[in-house]
This record gives structure tokens, C-alpha cells and sequence, in this order.
């Protein structure tokens, strides 16, 4: 579904990616995982249009995506989950969700989805006219969660769902995330809680200092003892 091809990329003339490659496929779940610093939200950012990449490719579906436009991008069916959550703070839960079906390949199934995200969360039903910056930190995970879905995805890239959420609202967001790969979706995961997210992935890569330095099912990278010395305390 996606293939990633000697990708880099540069922040002025620092190199944040060096001929970053990497496989996809449909319906599985992929973990990006790497210390803070490695590249992993620049990668993200950089499939969903938000930065442009120097040289290589990214291709979705037998189409090249490298270099255009994020709302492009995003009506072929990539959505994203943005590190932050980055809900529209002064805008209502039912808003931030219309929001996100705004693009043309989600608005004829728009009601629909809406249904859906209120039955997949329904703590957001029950808050729809809340404003979206008073909701608790895993709630407005959620609301992201369900803005992306009402884009009619086909691909999630999940920047760091977990990143500042008590540990029983982690377990509900990766919940989550289970349950997408379930309904069939293909899932992009970049995650700090490392054992989890290669416990829950079909493959993993390891990014270290803008360049992967490691490939495996996420079973094999779990038990490898270079990753449980380097990122789990093991």
C-alpha cells in the first residue's frame, strides 16, 4: 500500500532522513520506533505532505505523493493523527468532526461515519456540543482518533498516540488502534511506548539518527537484544 524509497530529507542543511526505505502493506500494522530525536514525526510529516522531501519517493497505491499537497494527499486516503492532538480547541467535538469530513471523498458517507465515530467513542456523543478544548486529554485523543476517521481513510499514520495520557488512557487509544486494524484499516504507528507498539505491529523499523538500522516483524524485533538493551531497560 505504501512504499517509501531512499528517502531524505533536510532542515535547512541539517539532515533529518538519509535514504529512508520502507514496505507497507495492506492491512497490517507498521511501528516506527526510535529515540526521541531519531526522525520518526519527521517521517510522518513528511508521507502526509507537511514537509518536502530533498530526493526519493513515496508512492501510495501505484501513486507518487512525494511533493504534493497534504489535502491531496489526504483525499487519496492517508490520514493522519498528528503528534499533540491538535484538536481546534475553540471549536465543539460535533465541529472538529465535520472538520474532518470535509474532504470530497468523505462527504457523501459523512452521517454515516459520524454514527460510527459516536458508536467507536461515546464519550464524544455525549459531549458533541462541548468545545473541544475542554475536554481531558483522552478525550481530545479521541476526538483526533475520530476526526481522522471521518476523512474515510484507508492508511492511519498515528504520530505518538500515547505521548502524555495517564497509562489507562494509553491502553484505551491502543484499544483503539486494535480495533481499526480489525475493521480492516492499514495503520502507520510511530509510538514511544516501544514494547507495546511491537507487540501489537506485523513489522517494525528501527530509525536511528534519520536512517533505519533495523527491519523484522515486530515479534522478532521484540526478543532482539539489541533493541531490548536500547530502548527497553532489558
Amino acid at each position: 500500500m505504501l512504499s517509501i524509497r531512499n528517502l531524505d530529507l533536510y532542515y535547512g542543511d541539517a539532515p533529518a532522513l538519509s535514504q529512508v526505505s520502507l514496505e507497507v502493506t495492506q492491512g497490517q500494522i507498521v511501528a516506527i520506533v526510535g529515540a526521541n530525536g531519531a526522525g520518526k514525526s519527521s517521517l510522518i510529516r513528511t508521507i502526509a505532505g507537511i514537509e518536502i522531501p530533498r530526493s526519493g519517493s513515496i508512492v501510495f497505491k501505484d501513486t507518487t505523493i512525494s511533493g504534493l499537497e497534504s489535502h491531496v494527499i489526504c483525499n487519496l486516503g492517508i490520514g493522519q493523527v498528528a503528534e499533540g492532538r491538535q484538536v481546534f480547541p475553540s471549536l465543539t467535538v460535533l465541529e472538529n468532526l465535520e472538520m474532518g469530513a470535509m474532504l470530497p471523498r468523505a462527504r457523501a458517507a459523512a452521517k454515516t461515519c459520524l454514527e460510527d465515530v459516536f458508536g467507536m467513542f461515546p464519550r464524544l456523543a455525549e459531549r458533541r456540543d462541548q468545545l473541544a478544548g475542554t475536554l481531558s486529554g483522552g478525550e481530545q485523543q479521541m476526538l483526533a482518533i475520530g476526526r481522522c476517521l471521518m476523512g474515510q481513510p484507508e492508511l492511519i499514520l498515528f504520530d505518538e498516540p500515547s505521548l502524555g495520557l495517564a497509562p489507562l488512557v494509553v491502553q484505551e487509544v491502543l484499544h483503539s488502534i486494535r480495533v481499526l486494524h480489525g475493521r480492516g484499516l492499514t495503520i502507520l504507528l510511530v509510538e514511544q511506548n516501544v514494547a507495546v507498539s511491537l507487540k501489537i505491529s506485523d513489522r517494525a523499523y528501527v530509525l536511528e539518527n534519520g536512517r533505519i538500522v533495523m527491519s523484522g516483524s515486530g515479534e522478532e524485533l521484540l526478543h532482539d537484544d539489541g533493541v531490548r538493551q536500547a530502548y527497553l531497560g532489558l
